[in-house]
């Protein structure tokens, strides 16, 4: 009762602060949640009260936590009331500045900044009784989650009936023939006078629907082989994945088969209760055999280029083979529990008549084990990668070895006793085989699909795309393995709903849709940012007189800032607030600077490399004993290609604070000089005038400034000359010089002009030495 009146003082209260406030839309949210309140505490004590106890049945936990999931959900939602108002109201109060520490405050300031704090504190009563309700609702279903977690590992770790004993043989027979007796039963008393008028009055219709169903169970395989094999017989572009499609009807086909033929007999009007039990679970049962065998045929297929896991041929058939023998086990277990269902059996009996299959699902896992664990890529030792698929082979070899453990595991463990834990390795593990399995056929066929909107064909199986959706697949396969492997739904949905509540980062919580807004402002950013770039670089600058490193610069700064605004901007429209963590970002920039300062020097001189524009991509260069031309300036290094056709990466600092000689800078003339030599006695003034013309006959030779002819230096061995001229690209130097030295042998040859070589006289002082010591 105390608890009533307080909840429903609390509920009076809320009310007024609402009716306060003048907000239709906040007043009917607040209202809701209000009136959850009230229901609340009579829930929430009932499951107080259950918990404490601990003799509610695991359904009856369940069915309580869901609706405490509920309530908890709402209780979320009230701790978002009013959120914006708030928001404002603590901006109004941080405007007026802190209290004086005298006390001593001006009337005005302080009889507003008492009202704005009650309304701030009126505007927050209702988010506090919501957080308040959250935190109970969450206890209790962290409570309910922690028992029924226990009881399940009590269950698993229960020793039962062991099946080797043999006192418990002859009653799992009897009950099993009990049971036999039971169905068979049903099946006699058919001579009901109703019942077997409604036989022949749908006989027609039940002969047509059983001909139809044994047609599609019996042919329909067959139908949609002949199919495959047309289109194997066709290939072309895009074949992989219709014959995936095509595939798909070995299942359906004799599944529509086992549908009609359930629905036919249940026309006959024969059907007692445990029989039409069996019909029920009939096409749950044919669809895993089906299921079953078609898997097999995707990952172990007869044909080479089609299957995934690809083991000898051999290998694969005998693959196929215990592939087919596990879907038999695994309906069987299915059945044996069906059959158990109808009748109160003993754990003796269960664990008796199930243990043979649990042997047998034992010893075809192992003998698929061994078939996995042997498959190799083989591989050139002189290759310098690894060969394509070496990584699957590992995990599959991998998977092999797993499931010889278990096949060993489980079957010793229920033989002891522990049936329930045996079952909890043993069927997870096949279950999770599938799993993979068709999680690895769908990734084939996603590169198949992508290869036919490419045009890649099988070529796109190696593509990033693929690899991409194959991780994907393996994501979005978690819950399903999760649950394969005893997960319960509520925890998959709590940590959904863990998730869509956020995480907290300073005084902002941050939720999948603020993950969502900020992806979604930073892409469609980027993308603008993108956007004007390439019009920039394809339809505006190339008009302009800016030359194409002033271009390219222009391009670059304009993505560095589009990128940081479209960053700001996602930040902003996400609601993130980021200003509690300045102190925090303050302390570790310090040690950032410290050990990232070069790499901040290296960013700080690309900014000034692509402002100022000392260099610009194209310009002729050499810094530190290294000579190209810059290809690339990003901002931490600039990429520089030599003339030996490879790339130097400079750091930004070096190209900055370093001494750079820029050959294109502002134009591309340079300076050419070719020295010659003639022999002494050559008539200087003819060569002068030879070498003129040579000069001025070069195309790349400026005629102003004209080329100088230097009658330069009397050398030891010749009379030695210079050509200086000025080319108007000074890109084209070397081969300049070289038709140059061409027509100077050339007309020297034609004019009898000697180019000496170095001679040298050797003078011996004691030339009698080598007489006496030749004699």
């Amino acid at each position: 009762m105390t608890r009533l009146l307080r909840a429903f003082a609390i509920v009076l209260i809320w009310l007024g602060v609402l009716w306060g406030q003048g907000s239709f839309a906040q007043d009917a949210a607040s209202a809701d949640i209000a009136q959850n309140l009230q229901t609340w505490d009579e829930v929430a004590s009932l499951a107080e009260a259950a918990i404490d106890r601990n003799i509610a049945s695991n359904e009856r936990f369940e069915r309580l936590r869901a609706e405490i999931a509920e309530y908890r959900a709402d209780f979320t939602a009230g701790t978002r009331i009013n959120a914006e108002r708030i928001a404002t109201l603590r901006g109004q109060i941080d405007a007026l500045g802190p209290v004086p520490e005298t006390g001593d405050e001006p009337t005005d300031i302080s009889s507003r900044r008492a009202q704005l704090e009650e309304q701030l504190e009126m505007l927050q009563a209702p988010v506090r009784v919501s957080e308040e309700a959250f935190r109970r609702a969450d206890g209790l279903i962290r409570e309910i989650d922690t028992i029924i977690r226990e009881r399940q590992a009590d269950r698993l770790l229960s020793l039962g009936p062991s099946p080797l004993n043999p006192i418990h043989w002859p009653k799992a027979i009897e009950d099993l023939f009990g049971i036999l007796g039971a169905v068979g039963q049903e099946t006699a008393s058919i001579t009901d006078a109703a019942q077997m008028g409604q036989l022949k009055g749908n006989a027609p219709l039940v002969l047509f629907l059983l001909a139809l169903a044994l047609a599609l169970i019996i042919r329909g395989r067959a139908w949609a082989g002949m199919a495959l094999n047309t289109l194997r017989r066709w290939g072309g572009r895009g074949s992989g994945v219709w014959r995936f499609l095509v595939s798909l009807l070995r299942i359906f086909l004799p599944l529509t088969g086992l549908l009609i033929l359930t629905h036919a007999l249940r026309l006959t009007g024969l059907m007692g209760t445990r029989i039409d039990q069996i019909l029920e679970a009939l096409p749950a049962f044919g669809f895993v055999l089906l299921g079953f065998r078609w898997l097999a045929e995707r990952l172990f297929s007869k044909i080479d280029e089609e299957a995934l896991i690809p083991l000898a041929p051999s290998k694969r058939t005998a693959a196929r083979f215990y592939m087919l023998i596990l879907s038999i086990l695994f309906v069987s277990r299915g059945v044996f529990e069906l059959f158990l269902g109808f009748t109160d059996v003993d754990a003796a009996t269960d664990a008796v008549l199930t243990f043979p299959i649990v042997v047998l699902i034992g010893m075809t896992l192992a003998s698929i084990g061994n078939l996995l664990r042997g498959w190799s890529v083989d591989s050139d030792p002189d290759a310098e990668t690894a060969p394509r698929g070496t990584g699957l082979a590992r995990v599959v070899r991998l998977l092999g070895t797993a499931l010889i453990v278990v096949s060993v595991v489980s079957p010793l463990m229920a033989a002891v006793g522990y049936a329930e834990a045996g079952n909890a390795l043993l069927y997870p593990t096949l279950v999770s085989l599938l799993i993979l399995g068709f999680v690895l056929t769908l990734q084939r066929f996603s590169a198949d699909v992508y290869g036919l909107i490419t045009g890649e064909g099988d070529g796109a199986r190696d593509a990033l795309v693929p690899v991409l959706v194959g991780f994907a697949l393996v994501v979005a396969s978690l819950p399903l393995l999760a649950l394969a492997w005893g997960a319960r739904v509520a925890d998959l949905t709590e940590v959904w709903a863990t998730f869509s509540r956020g995480f907290q980062l300073g005084n902002t919580r941050i939720s999948p849709g603020d993950f969502l807004t900020f992806a979604v402002i930073f892409v469609a950013g980027y993308s603008v940012t993108r956007l004007v770039q390439s019009t920039l670089r394809v339809n505006v600058l190339p008009k302009t007189k800016i030359d194409i490193g002033g271009q390219n610069a222009i391009v670059s700064g304009l993505g560095y800032v589009g990128i940081f605004l479209a960053a700001i901007l996602a930040i902003t429209g996400a609601g993130i607030d980021l200003s509690s963590l300045a102190i925090v970002a303050g302390a570790l920039s310090v040690g950032i600077g410290f050990g990232l300062q070069t790499i901040v020097s290296n960013f700080v001189s690309g900014i000034i490399l692509l402002i100022e524009r000392p260099i610009s991509e194209g310009d002729w260069i050499e810094v530190g004993g290294q000579m190209g031309y810059v290809r690339d300036i990003s901002v931490r290094s600039t990429r520089i290609e030599t003339f030996d056709r490879t790339d130097v990466i400079v750091p930004n600092a070096d190209l900055v604070s370093g001494t750079v000689t820029n050959y294109t800078r502002g134009n591309k003339v340079g300076r050419l000089i070719v020295s010659v030599g003639v022999a002494y006695g050559t008539d200087t003034r003819r060569v002068e005038g030879i070498l003129r013309e040579i000069a001025e006959d070069q195309p790349m030779v400026l005629r102003n400034p004209p080329p100088l002819i230097l009658f330069n230096n009397f050398g030891a061995d010749s009379l030695e000359f210079e050509i200086r001229v000025i080319l108007r690209d000074v890109n084209w130097i070397m081969a300049v010089k070289n038709d140059i030295n061409h027509a100077i042998a050339k007309r020297f040859s034609d004019e009898d002009i000697e180019i000496p070589f170095a001679q040298r006289d050797v003078w011996l002082r004691n030339p009698e030495t080598l007489k006496d010591a030749k004699s």
